[in-house]
């Protein structure tokens, strides 16, 4: 049994589109579908915001 291994950093999860999934476990794929929803909600919050802003600037250039 190593130790040594437990002191070494973390590889942060990353999910690349198509890339094969056959040789992750469970646990790893169940944190890239967290990951992934994290993202997506990030994505939609930014497209809400951009929305809102364009909104805005079309009401205040109409009147």
């Amino acid at each position: 049994m190593s130790f040594i291994d437990d002191d070494r950093p973390q590889k942060k999860a990353v999910h690349e589109i198509g890339a094969d999934l056959s040789m992750l476990s469970v646990d790893e794929l169940k944190a890239r579908v967290e990951l992934l929803k994290a993202e997506i909600a990030r994505l939609e919050a930014e497209a809400t915001r951009k929305a809102s802003g364009r909104q805005a600037a079309e009401s205040f250039f109409r009147s």
